[in-house]
């Protein structure tokens, strides 16, 4: 247990908590962008992405683009 998934404690098992942080680590890390190949997109909502490069928005996946 350890990264985002230190919050919950010993609650829901260990199973669940390791799940919930390979979620959380795909969706909070950057991607690269379509138009200007930086590793700059971040999930701004579910399936809405951002680059803060070039500010392009993509419609994706949920938890990665």
């Amino acid at each position: 247990m350890v990264g985002s998934t230190k919050r919950l404690g010993t609650r829901y098992g260990r199973t669940i908590r390791v799940k919930l942080e390979k979620i959380e680590k795909k969706q909070k890390s950057f991607y690269t962008c379509p138009s200007c190949s930086k590793k700059a997109v971040k999930r701004i909502a579910v399936g809405i992405w951002q680059c803060r490069k070039c500010n392009t928005k993509i419609a994706g996946k949920a938890y990665e683009v």
